[in-house]
């Protein structure tokens, strides 16, 4: 670009203006700033190699050099950093926040306490505030953790539960329970 006017100062800045309306500005150390015709979009390149950007609307885009990750936080509030793995984070102005992991498996958190977690195969895991814990496999099945016990729903009704002393419950959709000792001895069968 053609140079309009170049000022030299006496802190060893140096300020380009260019015919088409830009403004550069190097520092002494190395970083310099490009303000827009606009005068609302400004790129400040970082000695460092850091990059930032001020978009006309606010959002404002951080580029982290050594750590290859860009921060981007959106006039409205929502933050999303987005890591050279492929990993991206979103924050959001309510407190929830999303992950979204290489292997596409996403996670979110919630501001009760709350997390949920979607796996690529379909499979979704729940965990509450006081630790219990969902499971909705792709196949129908449904698995529930809590402190007392572990216990899988099947398709066709089937429930069964673990105890934590290690007792086995198993009902049938037909009505029959069986109940098994921690040895997978069974002390209960009702058969129809």
């Amino acid at each position: 670009e053609e140079i309009e006017r170049e000022t030299a100062y006496p802190d060893g800045k140096v300020e380009k203006v260019l015919k088409n309306g830009c403004h550069l500005i190097f520092f002494p150390n190395g970083t310099w700033k490009k303000v827009g015709s606009d005068g609302k979009t400004i790129t400040i390149t970082f000695f460092n190699g850091d990059v930032k950007q001020v978009m006309p609307d606010q959002t404002v885009i951080y580029y982290y050099a050594d750590a290859k990750t860009t921060h981007t936080t959106y006039s409205d509030g929502l933050e999303v950093l987005q890591s050279s793995n492929g990993q991206i984070e979103k924050h959001y102005p309510d407190g929830k926040k999303e992950i979204t992991f290489p292997d596409q498996t996403i996670k979110n958190l919630f501001t009760d306490g709350q997390e949920e977690s979607i796996f690529p195969d379909g499979t979704i895991v729940r965990v509450q505030r006081d630790g219990s814990k969902t499971i909705e496999f792709n196949n129908g099945q449904r698995e529930l953790h809590t402190a007392q016990f572990k216990r899988r729903e099947y398709p066709d009704g089937t429930v069964k539960t673990v105890y934590m002393n290690g007792q086995q419950e198993t009902k049938y959709v037909s009505g029959r329970v069986r109940v098994k000792d921690k040895d997978g001895n069974i002390i209960m069968d009702t058969k129809l």
